[in-house]
């Protein structure tokens, strides 16, 4: 939820009940079209819808344009300010980026993104930004030329851009994207290899949650590098193919089978030692339950994947029974004595929030934070606990940003005074999270099979509790499904 300054009866700029729109200016006249377009009747006849999308589609890229433009002012103001507000001049207007994010409702990193390729186009494409304004080419297009020039000096940008001046309205993206990364080359091939040294620094792994239990992992690396790699499992494979050992799995299968037991020194793909949280319902671990599992921080597994998973596998593997609220699916909290946020405590903040917790923000949690700061009296406290991701726990430290939070929610006050809201999620996403006010069976505890490196201590918290008597609950005693489950999990591991 969003929250603007002129809506705050308490603020000075408060003109009565309403949105930001009533305010004066060219607000008003953006909230006026954005009406019409809402209330606009469909076309008559194929002409005329073609008509309206290519008209609509200049629009969009003039809106794009005037977005950039304003993205470049906000930051100019920003560092101003910061600076009458003695910030260190390397921090002023630094988060300005997270700013734009939450007005624009994208993802902190996207709107530095965004930020950044705006002072690009703004200041060093003038012919790319104007064609974007007069809607002749579209923001993508735009973004492309960005990129693929953004190593080089404002210089050599300028004479790329005014070289693309007559190809990029017509051009394809594809045949834009090569012609500005040849240019770009072209004009700064006698520091070709100073630039390659540069960019190896930004060498990274990543990895994407995609759909039906499976993940992309990737490698950026410098070209000789991924090279060798790459040929190596090739070369791996095809000995496997060769001496006869896999007749069932192709060769791209053997090149991932072989990536991963590389990677994790098991001496198959599908034993998974190193630790892997699973979170699943006990009806859906005991019985026929049909509520995907869910891997925290990346996403749902096929609820029969997951069992098949946990069955499977040769690796250790440790039940923990976590609650949740009845009412809302949250996770029910514990506190503890700890100056920091450690062991249980902080896997069940990672577990609660999934991804970090700012507005919008998708990024995995490195921080588990106090939103009130020890400093200032807070305590470690499941109350007082936020997952975020480090870019925003930096951010939040910034003068001029804020954030409040309860179990329920956190809302995130940036420095021009507005205020986002965002509700802590459901433990596991289902069907019927909304309709909470009568529970749909007996036993609403929700069982988490819980993998980890064997003798992994979680440290001296007490076990799962609520914050007061009201919010403990009375659970029942394990069904015998769970206890049969265990004991066999116990017989087969030990």
């Amino acid at each position: 939820m969003f929250t603007h300054p002129a809506d705050d009866p308490d603020h000075p700029d408060y003109r009565g009940p309403g949105s930001w729109a009533p305010l004066p200016g060219i607000t008003t006249e953006i909230d006026r079209w954005c009406r019409t377009l809402r209330d606009l009747e469909q076309a008559d006849n194929a002409w005329e819808a073609q008509t309206r999308i290519r008209a609509l589609e200049e629009l969009a890229s003039a809106t794009a344009a005037a977005q950039a433009r304003e993205a470049v002012v906000f930051h100019t103001h920003r560092q101003r300010e910061d600076a009458a507000n003695d910030v260190p001049t390397r921090e002023q207007g630094k988060y300005a980026g997270n700013e734009i994010a939450l007005a624009k409702r994208v993802s902190p990193s996207t709107g530095r993104k965004f930020l950044s390729t705006s002072k690009a186009v703004i200041n060093d494409l003038p012919h790319t930004y104007e064609a974007l304004a007069a809607g002749s080419i579209s923001e993508a297009k735009a973004r492309i030329i960005a990129d693929e020039t953004a190593w080089l000096t404002p210089e050599e940008r300028l004479f790329v851009d005014e070289e693309l001046k007559d190809r990029a309205s017509v051009a394809g993206s594809r045949r834009l994207r090569t012609e500005a990364r040849s240019l770009a080359a072209n004009v700064s091939s006698d520091n070709a290899h100073e630039r390659a040294e540069a960019a190896s620094t930004g060498r990274h792994v990543s990895l994407q949650a995609l759909n039906n239990g499976m993940a992309q992992l990737s490698a950026t690396l410098p070209l000789q590098q991924a090279v060798a790699a790459y040929e190596n499992l090739e070369a791996a494979a095809a000995e496997r193919k060769l001496d006869g050992l896999d007749f069932d799995r192709t060769r791209n299968q053997l090149m991932a089978d072989v990536l991963v037991e590389r990677l994790t020194g098991q001496g198959s793909a599908s034993d998974v030692p190193t630790e892997v949280h699973v979170v699943m319902e006990a009806e859906s671990l005991f019985s026929d339950g049909q509520v995907p599992a869910w891997i925290p921080s990346y996403g749902p597994l096929p609820v029969k994947t997951a069992r098949n998973f946990l069955a499977a596998n040769q690796a250790r593997t440790f039940i923990r029974r976590m609650f949740t609220s009845p009412d809302t699916g949250q996770l029910v909290g514990m506190d503890s004595r700890r100056r920091t946020f450690g062991g249980l405590l902080r896997r069940m903040v990672v577990f609660r929030d999934d991804l970090c917790r700012t507005p919008w923000c998708d990024a995995p949690i490195r921080h588990a934070d106090h939103v009130a700061p020890v400093a200032g009296g807070g305590e470690t406290t499941w109350s007082n606990a936020s997952g975020l991701c480090a870019a925003c726990n930096y951010a939040k430290e910034h003068p001029g940003w804020k954030h409040k939070a309860t179990v329920d929610d956190l809302t995130v006050s940036t420095p021009t005074g507005e205020e986002y809201e965002t509700a802590t999620p459901p433990f596991v996403t289902k069907f019927g999270d909304l309709k909470r006010d009568q529970p749909t069976r007996d036993h609403p505890s929700r069982g988490q099979p819980n993998r980890r490196k064997p003798g992994n201590d979680d440290g001296d918290e007490e076990p799962p509790a609520g914050e007061t008597a009201d919010d403990i609950l009375d659970f029942p005693d394990r069904s015998p499904a769970e206890e049969l489950f265990e004991d066999l999990i116990l017989r087969d591991t030990g």
